[in-house]
């Protein structure tokens, strides 16, 4: 059996490379490698001399958790992990699948044609319920309906309906946690439209006006994704980091890590569980479900040499409504980028796992999975301990 102090020193010692790799990134201008510290450290960071340095270092602490044995597994999955982004930005290109498995602890496995055609169907009723029509014009039609707003009044009304369905979430997930929030507005030319990182229970929220759009459905599912999901689940990990100094699990969360899975999926699937009788919200959850699994299929389809017409042709086929300028950088993004030909994947596989999950659970499987994870993240193989894959 595992020594906890060897569990603890190793998770340390990764968590010092983790910082001094964050800090050689941010240093030079490139992405982050943190994006939410559960256990902020005042000591001073050094920036790691390379990535050839942080691989070498990975490596290293890959053969002490295979030492230890079963009982670094959760840090062992997290130096895999990074090991294997370290890779990726040093030029190594792994196949998709072992990638995959590798960042997101998930199969790179595409989803029977029924299924989709089923999630499908399930999203069209959805928009049909609302009087709108499955087409070229949708997206827009849409957005009408609900009526947009201006990003000033959207942005200032995000925190005020997350207040109101606080303690519904609290009762499900069982936490106490508080946090502080900070909004800011920006325009980035990057793929995302928000952003949520922080440090202990000190939260920032980033709009990229580039790509925002807002109306009152959509404000309430910000709400629920980013704040009821992202930062209050993010502020309870760290209150459990702060009540047990030695969690056996990293405490420093990244994108490219396998919590994805969990914590994107249920961020999206939110809805399901808090507000089932919001038919808007509801038709929302329902099309983003059926769109992550056509991203997905595009994820794939790029990674595995299919020609970019037939990709292109697929996804207007799937997704009338949907630009070149979108297909273009769905298929860029999932290929080209290090980071996102990872993280990107846990959309997708998130969702359908946690939507089918609110669709199939009952109500005390719901909230014992949720009181667990708003207590630590969990992998993908972790969730299926507590309850098998739904389909």
């Amino acid at each position: 059996m595992a020594r906890v102090g060897d569990v603890t020193e190793l998770r340390n010692r990764t968590e010092e490379v983790i910082r001094s790799w964050d800090a050689l990134e941010t240093g030079r201008g490139r992405r982050v490698v943190i994006d939410y510290d559960c256990a902020p450290d005042d000591r001073p960071v050094y920036p790691a001399a390379s990535r050839l340095d942080v691989y070498q270092q990975f490596t290293q602490l890959r053969a002490m958790a295979a030492e230890i044995g079963s009982g670094a597994r959760d840090i062992a999955d997290v130096v895999r992990a990074h090991r294997s982004y370290v890779a990726a930005l040093l030029g190594r290109r792994d196949p998709l699948s072992t990638y995959l498995r590798d960042t997101q602890g998930c199969e790179a496995e595409s989803l029977p044609e029924e299924h989709i055609q089923s999630v499908f169907d399930r999203a069209r009723q959805a928009v049909d319920d609302l009087g709108l029509t499955w087409g070229p014009d949708l997206n827009r039609r849409l957005n009408q309906l609900e009526g947009e707003m201006n990003a000033e009044d959207a942005i200032a009304q995000i925190p005020e309906e997350a207040r109101k369905l606080e303690p519904a979430l609290r009762e499900l997930a069982g936490t106490t946690a508080q946090y502080t929030l900070r909004i800011e507005m920006m325009d980035a030319d990057d793929y995302w439209a928000y952003w949520l990182d922080g440090v202990g229970d000190r939260v920032r929220l980033r709009f990229n006006l580039r790509h925002a759009t807002f109306t009152p459905t959509l404000v309430r599912q910000f709400a629920l994704h980013e704040l009821l999901g992202h930062a209050l689940q993010s502020a309870s990990y760290a209150q459990t980091c702060a009540d047990d100094p030695d969690v056996p699990w990293v405490r420093l969360i990244s994108v490219n890590l396998p919590y994805q899975l969990l914590l994107e999926g249920l961020a999206q699937a939110m809805p399901l569980f808090l507000t089932p009788d919001d038919a808007h919200l509801v038709a929302r959850v329902r099309l983003t479900h059926y769109l992550q699994l056509v991203r997905a299929e595009l994820h794939l389809a790029v990674n595995s040499g299919v020609p970019l017409a037939e990709c292109a042709n697929h996804a207007r086929a799937r997704v009338p409504f949907w630009t070149n300028g979108t297909i273009s950088d769905t298929l860029t993004d999932r290929s080209a980028d290090p980071l996102l030909r990872s993280y990107l994947w846990s959309y997708p596989a998130g969702v359908d796992w946690w939507v089918t999950l609110a669709d199939q659970a009952d109500d005390e499987t719901r909230k014992s999975l949720l009181q667990r994870v708003y207590r630590r993240p969990l992998t993908p193989t972790q969730l299926s301990q507590f309850i098998a894959r739904p389909h």
